[in-house]
């Protein structure tokens, strides 16, 4: 028979027995039950072993009252961060509940093995050993009693942990939308923010391009204002400078002929120097000056028809000449590089070959230096042009092009049209017309590339000296020099 020494639960005397098998106390939780003791009445009173926790039911209350309490103080970010930790709070409290279940259901199996061990015995032993069962058995019976309500306990426990975390969950899930909905309506404001700062941007940026403009239409009405008011004083109050500009536009006018009479009388002197043999048949016509045309005459009854013309360049000191390639016609429109030159035309009739000269080197056009030194001052000008012939290939003359003259490239252009654009460069070529031609004086020759080639007609004389100057200055400032076909230059 076997023997079974006095059970009681939480302490242990140095006559108690272990038993084995399913007497053997497990608790999936605290890994042991709970400590008892047999008081008066039959009455099992629960002994203190361990710091009582707060249970299921205080913690999830404490931590709603602190979500509560502080919810107004809460970004709904953090808001969303709290709602989150408190769901996870409540599934390890249910995933506890579970676990205390297990353990329920654990000391259930194990009473019921300790009620049929004990059963057992009570038929097996009598006397003292009885009544000592008879003890442990009413033992077991009120420890399933208490177990069953601490079962019931834990079941309200779990249903109400259950519908706290689904209240926590649908709260995370509602924060969340909100913490959503309001990035939305941040990214909304922040989109209308910056369209605004754009538009007030525009609207500043129009607003100051609308009063530049006013400002300079106010300036340049306030300039033809005191232009006019100029203009009439002067037309009203004859002023000294006025009397001296008249005198100037006098004196030219007189200069030019007292030139025009003293080249004829060199020519004079020079035929009457040389014998009746060697007079020559022809000579030039016209200012020897900038801006004019010469033109071979003939002095005797001689006819042109079958003879060949070439026109030569020669420096002032020696008789090295330098022929003008394209000059092969009676008419020369001299440009700027022949200023400070003499002009020679070499006339082939039939293999007699004759000569006429300028009686000195061509003279500059007065003013036409000062005007040109003012224009360089400037980033780019513009002249007004037409366009006569293209690569050869003579154009209709309806329409007005503009030729852009810069510190880097020169421009032609029509409208929002271009038509050449190029910097300055070793294969571009310009210089006066050599065709010939009573436009030749306001005429020039452009060979932007090597593909191409244009004569530009300007609407005086002036103008066209003063761009071939202007271009050939920038072009030297770039290390490049501007000349014509054929021409030779300084380096």
């Amino acid at each position: 028979m076997t023997r079974a020494s006095t059970i009681d639960f939480g302490r242990k005397t140095q006559s108690q027995v272990n038993w084995s098998g399913p007497l053997r106390p497990v608790n999936v939780i605290r890994n042991k039950f709970p400590t008892y003791k047999n008081g008066a009445n039959g009455i099992i009173i629960k002994l203190a072993d361990d710091p009582e926790t707060p249970s299921l039911k205080e913690t999830v209350a404490k931590e709603t009252a602190d979500l509560l309490d502080r919810r107004q103080r809460l970004s709904v970010r953090e808001l969303a961060m709290k709602f989150e930790k408190g769901l996870n709070t409540a599934t390890l409290l249910s995933n506890e509940v579970k676990w205390r279940q297990v353990a329920l259901l654990e000391r259930n199996i194990l009473l019921k093995n300790l009620m049929s061990v004990l059963e057992s015995l009570r038929d097996r032993v009598a006397g003292k050993y009885k009544d000592e069962i008879e003890e442990s058995v009413s033992m077991v019976d009120i420890l399933a009693v208490q177990l069953s309500k601490r079962e019931d306990e834990l079941l309200q426990q779990k249903t109400e942990v259950t519908r706290i975390a689904s209240s926590l969950k649908l709260a995370s899930e509602d924060a969340r939308r909100i913490v959503d909905d309001e990035r939305a309506n941040a990214r909304t404001e922040i989109e209308n923010a910056r369209a605004a700062v754009q538009r007030v941007q525009q609207v500043l940026k129009e607003k100051e391009k609308h009063s530049h403009t006013i400002g300079k239409q106010d300036m340049d009405e306030l300039r033809e204002k005191g232009q006019e008011a100029r203009r009439v004083k002067m037309l009203h109050c004859p002023s000294k400078a006025m009397d001296i500009k008249n005198e100037i536009h006098v004196l030219r006018g007189q200069f030019s002929e007292i030139s025009a009479s003293s080249a004829h009388l060199l020519k004079e002197l020079k035929l009457h120097q040389i014998k009746e043999k060697d007079v020559p048949s022809y000579e030039l016509e016209g200012l020897e000056s900038l801006g004019s045309m010469l033109r071979v005459v003939v002095r005797c009854d001689v006819p042109l028809p079958n003879s060949s013309v070439q026109w030569f360049r020669i420096q002032h000191k020696g008789s090295k000449k330098e022929l003008i390639s394209g000059a092969t016609k009676l008419v020369y429109a001299p440009e700027p590089h022949d200023v400070g030159r003499y002009l020679q035309a070499e006339i082939n009739l039939g293999g007699e070959v004759s000569v006429a000269k300028t009686t000195g080197p061509v003279d500059p056009a007065a003013g036409l230096v000062d005007y040109v030194e003012t224009l360089v001052r400037n980033p780019e000008t513009e002249y007004n042009v037409i366009v006569l012939q293209v690569n050869g290939v003579n154009q209709s003359t309806d329409s007005i092009h503009v030729l852009c003259i810069g510190k880097l490239r020169m421009r032609l252009a029509k409208g929002m049209t271009v038509v050449a654009k190029e910097f300055y460069s070793p294969s571009m070529q310009l210089c006066g017309v050599r065709g010939g031609g009573d436009a030749a004086p306001q005429a020039m020759f452009w060979q932007p590339c090597e593909d191409l080639s244009l004569v530009l007609g300007f609407e005086t004389a002036r103008e066209r000296n003063s761009a071939i100057m202007l271009a050939r200055r920038f072009a030297i400032d770039c290390n490049i020099v501007l000349v014509g076909p054929g021409d030779k230059t300084p380096w």
